[in-house]
């Protein structure tokens, strides 16, 4: 009867280290470590254990064998060895098949957090030595963990469902910006370009003055293509700022940039954005196979994409040292997230 008493007792310790095994993982353990610095009681109890990585899993790994073979041995004296072996193997089974799928309960995060401290005070001493094994075996015999992710689209979903998480802290602005910059390869220039019928251009011959100055400004943009006699024939680039800063008289022609950069219609957004940076210019003319002018493209366009939404910048005292200070608040910096290292048992 002692010895069955024994078996049974061992082989509830092999439930224990398996339910411990759950239990401290089933939070990723950066969130762990978030919530113990957060001042969270129980993760920081938990995060005493599970600092110690390695040697944690393979110390709970030795107490599943030890003791599963300790009471397999006592209850073969007890039973018939196969009938030993079905039970043992079906309640080991059952522990690892089925128990990871289900939620942990309050009273496992309760004896868990009982466990924890021994289970620290115990790693604390054995650390060197289980952490050279757990090493040697990492070295020999290295384990990857697959994320499940093939292609962009298998991202874009994962993005999406984090969306649905309660206990999500990634704002939906940062999803949006994720999101867009992952779909930002599948678009054109003729998916986000101004096409020729919408374009604002202005005469290379016209004389600068309030007429002109008005049409522009009420345009909405900065810059416009130049057009010869030929109004298909783009000859130059103007920039408002030229204007404003230009005595009235004078042509369109003498205050125009002549240089004038080209893409391809076909072209994908990748390409362009990498166009102005080589460039550095700030509009480019869009023309088809043919060679034909159908619409320009600016860099504010581009980067439209990326960010899922106009930009509108209605702030333009960059010159003001006082404007820009009072304009916004210093954002805050996010803490590094540094290794913790495990407390010393009390």
């Amino acid at each position: 009867m002692v010895i069955y008493i024994l078996a049974l007792l061992i082989l509830g310790l092999a439930l224990l280290a398996i339910g411990l095994q759950k239990t401290y993982y089933f939070f990723p353990v950066r969130e762990l470590k978030r919530q113990a610095r957060s001042g969270d009681h129980d993760a920081a109890v938990l995060y005493r254990a599970v600092a110690y990585g390695s040697s944690l899993r393979l110390f709970l790994w030795l107490c599943i064998g030890l003791t599963v073979a300790g009471s397999f041995i006592l209850l073969t004296s007890l039973a018939p060895t196969w009938l030993v072996f079905v039970a043992v193997a079906g309640l080991i089974w059952y522990a690892f098949a089925w128990s990871p799928n289900a939620r942990v309960t309050g009273l496992g995060a309760q004896v868990a957090l009982f466990v924890t401290p021994a289970v620290a005070w115990v790693l604390y001493y054995t650390h060197p030595v289980l952490d050279f094994f757990a090493r040697t075996i990492d070295r020999h015999r290295p384990v990857t963990f697959h994320t499940g992710l093939f292609e962009r689209q298998d991202l874009v979903e994962l993005i999406k469902n984090q969306r649905q998480l309660a206990d999500s802290r990634i704002s939906e602005a940062e999803l949006d910006l994720v999101l867009h910059a992952l779909t930002f390869g599948e678009k054109t220039v003729q998916n986000v370009m101004v096409p020729r019928r919408s374009v604002t251009t202005v005469a290379v011959d016209d004389v600068v003055g309030p007429i002109l100055m008005d049409e522009l400004y009420e345009s909405q943009h900065s810059r416009f293509p130049v057009v010869g006699p030929d109004a298909a024939d783009i000859v130059g680039l103007l920039y408002l700022r030229d204007l404003i800063s230009a005595r009235q008289g004078g042509s369109v022609r003498e205050l125009m940039k002549p240089a004038v950069q080209y893409v391809h219609e076909d072209q994908s957004l990748y390409q362009v954005l990498h166009a102005f940076q080589i460039t550095k210019q700030h509009m480019f003319c869009v023309v088809n196979s043919e060679g034909e002018y159908v619409g320009i493209i600016t860099v504010e366009d581009v980067l439209e994409q990326v960010i899922g939404h106009k930009i509108d910048d209605d702030f333009d005292s960059y010159d003001d040292k006082r404007a820009v200070a009072a304009s916004t608040s210093r954002a805050a910096v996010p803490a590094v997230d540094e290794d913790v290292q495990p407390d010393q048992p009390e």
